[in-house]
């Protein structure tokens, strides 16, 4: 059974962003685009996640994610981005609690 859990936050006709969890904490996020035969990924996971870890993720994120999406897609390309969440900032501030 998977480690991870994905929970969407936004969908386009093109695109998607999907908040990244476990058991215990937040891990990070993904936007997806997709284009004709080609998903781009940009992954941002905090920075304690490490090399290993990264690429069981985007593993999940191909099998669970984009091939449901889009089975037919030729090519998967992520960028990955590490760090540390320093704040969620929306002009409404009712947009937190959404």
């Amino acid at each position: 059974m998977s480690q991870y859990f994905f929970e969407r936050e936004a969908r386009t006709s093109h695109s998607e962003q999907w908040t990244i969890e476990n058991n215990d904490y937040s891990l990070g996020r993904v936007d997806l685009h997709f284009t004709s035969g080609k998903t781009h990924a940009t992954l941002s996971v905090h920075s304690s996640i490490d090399d290993n870890a990264i690429e069981e993720l985007i593993s999940e994120i191909d099998e669970r994610l984009v091939l449901s999406a889009d089975p037919e897609r030729e090519d998967f390309i992520v960028t990955v981005w590490k760090g540390e969440e320093f704040g969620v900032f929306a002009e409404d501030s009712d947009a937190e609690n959404d």
